[in-house]
């Protein structure tokens, strides 16, 4: 590792979600730390760049923990630690957009899952609901929305839903 040392930069970031890779880079993100960006390259790993936020609540860039997030392009996609669906410039590191259409409220650990398909985007939330949308860096369009399942347990610090 050129960048210091990969196992270090690693072992103290109590990592959730799975490590993304889009050669030549690798995104690995915490609740606490944010994220890590990775340039691969052979047997050499250089991070280019690392959240300056410690805290799950005053976030800087992307502080990912139920979910993957997703590097398309020069853009990072990803859920951050209360539920913001975020946009990320992957060469600059900076915030390009945030909305939090996707999980409606702003609270710890609320989370969706995404797959994307042509130019759409799949995103089953916490809630059991279907979302459908174009996800560019320009914004969040949401297409469709549809449950598909009622929780049958109160979510722990979600209140809109009632339960």
């Amino acid at each position: 590792m050129r960048g210091g040392d990969f196992e270090q930069d690693l072992s103290d970031m109590q990592a959730g979600p799975t490590p993304v890779w889009r050669r030549p880079h690798s995104l690995v993100s915490a609740f606490f730390n944010g994220s890590r960006l990775f340039q691969l390259a052979g047997a050499d790993a250089d991070l280019l760049r690392q959240g300056g936020s410690d805290s799950g609540v005053e976030t800087d860039g992307l502080h990912a923990w139920m979910n993957s997030p997703m590097i398309e392009g020069d853009y990072i996609y990803g859920i951050c630690s209360y539920g913001q669906l975020r946009c990320l410039r992957l060469s600059a590191g900076e915030r390009v957009w945030e909305t939090q259409a996707v999980t409606r409220e702003k609270t710890r650990n609320a989370s969706a899952f995404m797959v994307r398909n042509d130019d759409r985007y799949f995103i089953n939330d916490d809630r059991g609901e279907l979302i459908i949308a174009r996800i560019t860096p320009s914004g969040y369009s949401e297409i469709s929305r549809a449950v598909l399942i009622r929780p049958t347990s109160t979510p722990g610090a979600r209140r809109e839903l009632g339960l």
